[in-house]
């Protein structure tokens, strides 16, 4: 369920107003959901509420399962009490249960006690939870003491629940309206501003006095009193930043001369900024791909004058540049910049790992030597290590504070604008901090239901050997997090803040940076995916920006890969660490690029036959590789030409 990361969510509204129906999108991504009705069967003559009954059970998927509560009002309490941690449950209605629950033959009982316990369940249930509920409220007061008797008793049960609950909507019209956001902060307007109303999750601060929203949604000074884009990059008052370690370059591209002191001031979306204006929240609305392009460019390659079938599944490859570039004929990327982010996870997270191995390998990419920096060179890519906060135990506290995930996503922005104005390309992102793995899989447990043993791999000492005793501690550490973190917000910040850490804080925003910079980033690894899965609530356009070429053996990557729509383009299922691995791909796709870009459309299908001076000459003259010498006339052996050696092969600029 996607609702910002929340548990529990009360959708409230009138008859035919449409609070089904919503609540009914908002478990639209869950793989499986349960269905709770409450409502009793009713009159069988009544033809319009068996109706209505049937069209409730026609809008279900196939894969949503039903369960009735009719049969005793504390059942449902009971369900929801016992409802599993990966589990999406969905009830309707409040007003069913009510019904139920005055039933005579469920009296004399005390229907306070029945209510609050029910309450009690939704605070201590550890799965999602959508309740429907009639709002009744806005109504007039009943004739009949039954009327009254119900009133008043789903008033009661409404108001016990919206407390217990994450998030409460009400739906008017078809509209929702958000009544109680998960940890919400607003500030308060400045004079002469207006603010929309916040979505839930999302902080929200005016626009400050004399400035104006300019297109696309950041901020300029300008126009007074004129708010800002809700979901929008606006202005924000300027907030003390959390000073992160210094980045050091291996062979650092030219950069653009900035500002002395203001280093970072670059455009975002060629829109104006101030130096700490950046605001990152929920809904943001970032470019998207050309849609267009992409399908045009993988129909001209069934046009290409090839002696084959084609690229096959690399034919992918193509699209992706197709819609990232905005033309059919995509070119090959040029400039490449390989992120890679050194953080460390302390306590169980890191089970497993030696001491300093991950300091070590950061310092070795920084000076050009091992597996990352050497396929880089290949590659002809730039390597920027990029030291970020170590996460403290996240079994014990949280991994990071808010302060710090809003510094980091501020700083994983930056890098990304850094690099689009030096020009380029592709951004390839990977990570080599001490327990990496474990938090990429709390990450997944608390955006995708994913069950930590289900998606931490096997640990592998330096010698070869799997150990499963550092295994065992690292699903412990991620299962006491989760538990810790049960009844907390699931918004992005918040999961982030919990479990993710600097490593996984600072990806989430390069992801966002390079999207509002329409730069295409080649994920490789957990901490990737695990950026990606949090992105989603903060701008959904992001996914459609990334590009994984292997999922390298990691369950995480597969899981991650599966909810993001992301198909892995190879199955070489390497290890050579994260970021290595896109490198080793990164000549491939190239290539694919290169030969899509070169090749002409086919001659059957209105091509022209390009002029080739191979094909001018004699048979005999290319019968023989090119390097070969004529045959002597006198007698001896014929030179071979065995000393000489073909040209150096293609070397990615």
């Amino acid at each position: 369920m996607s609702v910002d990361g929340w548990n529990t969510v009360l959708v409230l509204g009138g008859i035919r107003s449409g609070k089904s129906e919503f609540a009914e999108s908002l478990v639209t991504d869950a793989p499986v959901v349960r269905y709770l009705a409450t409502a009793p069967e009713g009159d069988p003559e009544d033809t319009e509420w068996a109706t209505r009954l049937a069209a409730h059970r026609a809008r279900r998927p196939g894969s949503w399962t039903t369960e009735e509560t009719t049969e005793d009002p504390r059942r449902l309490a009971d369900v929801l009490a016992s409802a599993e941690p990966n589990e999406t449950l969905l009830v309707d209605d409040l007003g069913g249960w009510v019904t139920v629950l005055l039933d005579p033959a469920h009296q004399p009982a005390n229907d306070v006690a029945t209510i609050d316990e029910l309450a009690d369940a939704i605070r201590t249930c550890s799965a999602r939870v959508v309740l429907v509920s009639p709002e009744v409220g806005l109504s007039l007061v009943p004739t009949t003491p039954l009327g009254r008797a119900f009133t008043d008793a789903l008033g009661a049960a409404n108001r016990a629940v919206a407390d217990a609950c994450d998030a409460v909507a009400l739906v008017v019209a078809g509209q929702p309206v958000w009544l109680k956001p998960a940890a919400s902060t607003t500030t308060p307007a400045t004079p002469g501003s207006t603010t929309e109303p916040a979505a839930p999750g999302r902080a929200t601060t005016p626009a400050a006095p004399g400035s104006a929203t300019a297109p696309g949604g950041a901020t300029a000074a300008g126009n007074a009193n004129e708010p800002a884009a809700p979901g929008s990059l606006a202005d924000a008052e300027p907030t003390p930043e959390v000073q992160l370690p210094d980045v050091l370059t291996h062979a650092p591209p030219v950069v653009p001369t900035q500002e002395p002191g203001n280093p970072w001031a670059a455009p975002t979306m060629a829109l104006p900024m101030v130096a700490t204006g950046l605001v990152i929240q929920p809904g943001m609305e970032l470019p998207m791909p050309d849609e267009f392009a992409g399908p045009q460019a993988v129909d001209r390659l069934a046009t290409l004058d090839v002696p084959g079938a084609g690229l096959g599944v690399l034919d992918r490859v193509v699209g992706f540049a197709a819609t990232t570039q905005g033309t059919p004929t995509p070119q090959a990327w040029g400039s490449v910049r390989v992120l890679l982010l050194h953080g460390d996870h302390a306590g169980g997270a890191s089970a497993g790992t030696v001491a300093g191995e991950s300091a070590r390998r950061a310092a070795q990419a920084r000076a050009g030597r091992g597996a990352l920096a050497r396929l880089a060179a290949e590659s002809g890519a730039s390597l920027q290590v990029v030291d970020t906060p170590t996460a403290a135990p996240m079994e014990d506290q949280p991994a990071l504070s808010l302060d710090q995930v809003e510094s980091a996503l501020r700083y994983g922005w930056r890098l990304a604008e850094q690099a689009a104005d030096a020009g380029v390309q592709l951004l390839v992102l990977g990570a080599c901090g001490a327990g990496t793995e474990a938090a990429a899989a709390a990450v997944l447990a608390a955006t995708a239901g994913a069950e930590p043993p289900a998606v931490l791999g096997r640990v592998i000492t330096d010698s070869g050997e799997i150990d499963d005793a550092a295994w065992m501690i690292r699903c412990a550490a991620v299962r006491d997090a989760l538990h810790r973190t049960h009844r907390s917000p699931r918004g992005a910040k918040d999961i982030l803040a919990e479990l993710g850490g600097g490593d996984v804080a600072v990806a989430t925003g390069v992801l966002l940076g390079a999207t509002a910079r329409r730069v295409p980033v080649l994920l490789d690894g957990p901490v990737g995916v695990a950026a990606g899965m949090v992105s989603r609530d903060l701008a959904g356009q992001a996914r459609h920006w990334c590009l994984l070429a292997d999922h390298g053996g990691h369950p995480s990557v597969r899981l991650a890969a599966d909810v993001l729509g992301l198909t892995p383009l190879l199955d070489l299922r390497m290890d050579l660490g994260e970021g290595a691995n896109a490198l080793v791909a990164l000549p491939l796709l190239r290539s694919v690029l290169a030969l899509a870009a070169a090749l002409p459309v086919h001659p059957s299908l209105g091509g022209d036959e390009e002029s080739d001076p191979v094909l001018d000459e004699p048979e005999s003259a290319y019968a023989e590789p090119d390097y070969a010498e004529p045959e002597p006339a006198g007698p001896g052996p014929a030179s071979t030409g065995a000393d000489e050696q073909p040209a150096s092969g293609w070397r990615a600029g």
